[in-house]
């Protein structure tokens, strides 16, 4: 896997991962809640779980690929702004879309 292909797929399983907790009603997609709807809050633990699940799949593919470089607090401060970044279409769907009928 050359780095080009490996950094994004990581940017396009982030986006999916950013987007999934708004796209549906069950914890992960896969486990189904008593409530009918999930609430906000539940929604953005599942957003930070899958901030650091996707940020672990990246580790390992850049540990795949050759050395890991350090990283500082900046870089996981910006990365986490561009996974909430990658939430917004989610965001939008499922609070700010105007319901017809």
């Amino acid at each position: 896997m050359d780095v080009s292909f490996a950094s994004w797929f990581v940017i396009a399983l982030a986006a999916l991962a950013a987007n999934l907790p708004f796209f549906n009603e069950r914890l992960f997609a896969l486990v189904p809640l008593r409530q009918p709807a999930k609430s906000l809050w539940l929604r953005l633990l599942e957003l930070v779980v899958l901030y650091f699940l996707i940020r672990g799949i990246a580790y390992l593919l850049e540990a795949r690929i050759g050395n890991v470089f350090p990283q500082r607090w900046e870089f996981y401060a910006i990365t986490a702004c561009l996974f909430l970044v990658l939430a917004f279409p989610g965001f939008v769907f499922r609070y700010l879309r105007k319901r017809h009928g």
